[in-house]
């Protein structure tokens, strides 16, 4: 696993940026109006040939879908891969994709959800920093915060650093460490992959959506189980909405659930961070060191240069 982590550089205006779609299909206007929103911003954009195609729920194929992130991959003038939605289908060609060209030229890549496959694989095994942060499907949802998209445009252009917010703290205090994690079910479908991070030390943060109670103390205790969970600097918990009860009712708070799994350890424990599949889903940096430090009802994140 790479140790010290390669940070690409940050866009400047005229930057050439790419928009594939390596997972779930998406509706060829939501592309144009990511188009149209990264054009703003000064950047020209490339769309990948496919990322329009649909084939039953994904973009394309699994080699369309390959074809397009090689081709963005593998060429040094894009400085971004912007993935256009999440759903699924990341992790069934990761394995495929070269990623040898980010040696000589890294980029950024920007996406979360689905995404998260990417972003531990590229943290892990190829040690590249990334984005974790809105994507072109949400680019004109007037549900999503400014704040949502003034962070993505900080974290590309290099203005971004800190994050501060409310929540509800247990074991507030500080803590030191590079951040890694995403969404959780994606977080354990790789568990004994090479891309499974090593947490210890580290800042773990999660997220999920459309999951039941029990699924969610069903996958903690999966990480927990292979020592995941243990000798973290700190864990940090994003949006956990549409979470439902089954059948048998769950009689337990999110925050309750997750406390009571980490309860034995005494790193921090903080949630409602603004990231996930929420309308405050700021962008954040997968593989920097980053600072946590809690006072009162607030906590702050600040990246260490």
């Amino acid at each position: 696993m790479p140790v010290n982590k390669i940070q690409p550089q940050y866009l400047k205006p005229g930057d050439e940026v790419a928009i594939i779609s390596p997972s779930f299909c998406i509706d060829e206007k939501k592309i144009a109006e990511g188009v149209e929103f990264l054009e703003k911003w000064g950047l020209r954009v490339r769309v990948g040939k496919n990322a329009a195609n649909c084939s039953g729920p994904f973009a394309g194929s699994d080699n369309e879908r390959l074809t397009d992130f090689q081709e963005m991959t593998g060429d040094s003038n894009i400085k971004a891969v912007f993935c256009s939605r999440g759903g699924y289908g990341m992790t069934k060609i990761i394995s495929k994709i070269d990623f040898s060209a980010l040696k000589d030229n890294p980029k950024w890549y920007v996406g979360f959800s689905d995404i998260t496959s990417l972003h531990l694989w590229l943290s892990e095994i190829c040690g590249i920093i990334s984005i974790h942060g809105e994507m072109p499907l949400n680019y004109k949802n007037p549900e999503r915060s400014a704040a949502t998209f003034s962070s993505l445009h900080g974290a590309l252009f290099g203005s971004l650093d800190s994050c501060e917010w409310e929540g509800t703290f247990f074991r507030a205090g500080e803590a030191t460490g590079e951040m890694t994690g995403g969404n959780l079910s994606l977080i354990c479908s790789l568990l004994g992959t090479p891309a499974m991070p090593s947490t210890k030390g580290k800042i773990l943060f999660i997220e999920e959506v459309g999951e039941y109670y029990y699924h969610i103390d069903r996958m903690m205790t999966s990480l927990k189980l292979a020592g995941k969970l243990e000798g973290l600097s700190a864990l940090v918990v994003g949006g956990m909405n549409e979470i439902e009860e089954s059948k048998i009712a769950w009689g337990k708070s999110i925050e309750e659930t997750i406390f009571e799994i980490v309860r034995e350890y005494e790193y921090p424990l903080l949630f409602n961070f603004p990231a996930g599949h929420i309308s405050d889903n700021r962008a954040f940096y997968i593989g920097k060191r980053a600072f946590i430090g809690v006072k009162d009802n607030k906590a702050l994140l600040t990246y260490i240069k």
